[in-house]
């Protein structure tokens, strides 16, 4: 932007508070015209709540925004729409029983107006599609769309009703490499044709690839504001969380044991991704085997069958050599930690306090209940251990499981899972970790993967279940790669790159051919 220009977005002075709690303070950014701005910052930093008011969804209690030089109404989404600011959310609001022409007008036409001008929509759709280099097939059913098609539509949408101004919260969370790349590429030529682009990621290196500058939120307050160029991911991370950050440290497994679980031809019921189809896999103590893929692909399925909500239809599975029951309790009381996808709706209950929470999984033991009383004395105990050895912060042990940040709810998860009830580190025989790290900061992240490998140090075999290929390949011993229930051989790290990776994520059958 040179000095003649006016910045396309300016916010000046935001401030908005939730109670005692200051959520943004007297925050003031500006944006230019065919700027990329990263918007970095741990969880609870403030990051959405100042999305939320530039959108509309929430109104600030100081400060003012203007867009194009013009003053933006507060809290009035339609205004942020009719001003040019499109959204992208990590999560797509698609129906995927519509077409991809019905998904990008669905909202656009007058819920008054008798007929629906589909015709000048499908024009309209394409010439979009071609000026910014997102093709498309309108009449495309969205359930047959791949993740990296169905975010394209989400793009569309927000471009087809005019936006200029475009944020994307974690826009690669879901995708594989060759879809990221496809969307770089994408961004680009946004930023030639000139829009302005707003980029919420917690992935450093592609931050700092994609943006021209990057503003880091701690604490509510705007602590960094640089430019990408001579940037650095460690001065980035130090900026977000007020100190260095020091990542896992990558050693192979030094003692590979005995298998503690095989799966063999192991089938599920369900849709054709969601199911398993013909699953088998041998984890290892002392080892972390991590599986790729496509969120929806049957990783769910695979993590519900060893933590024994889910029954297998065909196959055979073996825990210690003795056959796998679908049920929670047996499980745990064989030593199966799990550390759930979903913290919030199956991690913890939230309306519960912490010191509950702590123990909820071992109710059933001695440890915790005489007859059919909880000792509450013991659990109390047993929860003020995990605060105290994983480092929970939150409102003490009456504090609801739901007031906790997400890295602090994690780590109770941890604490929960590799803790023993009588205080000591007892290592699991298996972990079943499900997206452990996320939605997490940088710092959360780093702490929950030192503990995946001390437990795999310590002997225990890890399951790796993630989204997020640079953690596949930090902590995988052992790679695989889950396409529509199927899984491919689980191969040394060694012999994957992240192209063989993202081509067996889009079902590619053989990667070191392709």
């Amino acid at each position: 932007m040179t000095s003649a220009e006016a910045p396309v977005l300016r916010l000046h002075g935001i401030t908005k508070r939730f109670g005692p709690l200051v959520a943004n303070d007297a925050i003031s950014l500006t944006l230019a015209r065919g700027e990329v701005l990263a918007l970095l910052g741990e969880n609870g930093a403030g990051k959405s709540t100042l999305m939320s008011i530039l959108f509309g969804h929430y109104r600030a209690d100081e400060g003012d925004i203007e867009v194009f030089g013009a003053p933006l109404a507060p809290g009035n989404p339609k205004a942020a729409l009719a001003a040019g600011i499109g959204m992208v959310h990590q999560h797509f609001t698609l129906a995927d029983n519509l077409t991809v022409l019905d998904n990008v007008m669905m909202g656009s036409e007058p819920l008054w107006q008798p007929f629906t001008r589909r015709t000048e929509a499908r024009s309209k759709l394409l010439e979009v599609a071609q000026r910014f280099g997102l093709p498309v097939a309108p009449e495309a059913g969205v359930g047959t769309l791949s993740v990296g098609e169905r975010q394209r539509v989400e793009i569309l949408k927000a471009l087809y009703r005019g936006a200029r101004i475009l944020i994307l919260d974690e826009p690669t969370a879901v995708l594989t490499p060759q879809e990221s790349e496809a969307l770089f590429d994408t961004l680009a030529q946004m930023v030639r044709a000139g829009l302005s682009i707003i980029f919420i990621s917690h992935k450093l290196g592609e931050v700092l690839r994609v943006s021209h500058r990057i503003a880091v939120l701690r604490g509510g307050r705007l602590v960094a504001e640089v430019p990408a160029a001579g940037t650095t991911q460690a001065q980035l991370a130090n900026a977000m969380v007020g100190h260095a950050v020091k990542p896992p440290e990558r050693h192979p497994a030094q003692r590979v044991g005995a298998p503690v679980c095989v799966l063999d031809d192991v089938r599920t019921e369900g849709d054709s991704r969601d199911a398993l189809r013909g699953v088998s896999l041998a984890l290892n103590a002392g080892e972390i085997v991590a599986i790729a893929g496509v969120s929806g692909n049957g990783q769910v399925a695979l993590a519900e069958l060893l933590c024994g909500t889910r029954r297998a239809t065909a196959g055979t599975m073996r825990l210690l050599g003795a056959p796998l029951r679908a049920s929670p309790t047996w499980l745990v009381q064989q030593g199966v930690a799990r550390i759930p996808e979903d913290r919030h709706a199956v991690g913890v209950a939230g309306d519960l306090p912490l010191w509950e929470n702590a123990v909820s999984e071992r109710l059933r033991g001695p440890a915790f209940r005489f007859g059919p009383l909880v000792r509450r004395t013991a659990a109390r105990v047993q929860a003020q251990r995990i605060v105290k050895a994983f480092d929970v912060r939150g409102g003490g042990l009456d504090a609801t499981a739901r007031s906790l940040s997400g890295g602090n709810m994690q780590k109770l998860i941890l604490g929960r899972a590799l803790l023993a009830p009588d205080g000591t580190a007892a290592t699991p025989r298996l972990i079943v970790a499900h997206q452990p790290t996320w939605g997490l900061d940088i710092g959360a992240v780093a702490y929950v993967q030192q503990q995946l490998i001390a437990a795999r140090d310590a002997g225990a075999a890890v399951l790796l279940i993630s989204d997020d290929l640079d953690e596949v390949m930090v902590l995988g011993d052992r790679i695989a790669v889950m396409h529509e229930g199927q899984l491919g051989d689980a191969r040394a790290a060694a012999g994957w790159t992240r192209e063989t990776i993202g081509l067996a994520m889009a079902g590619v059958k053989d990667e070191a051919t392709a």
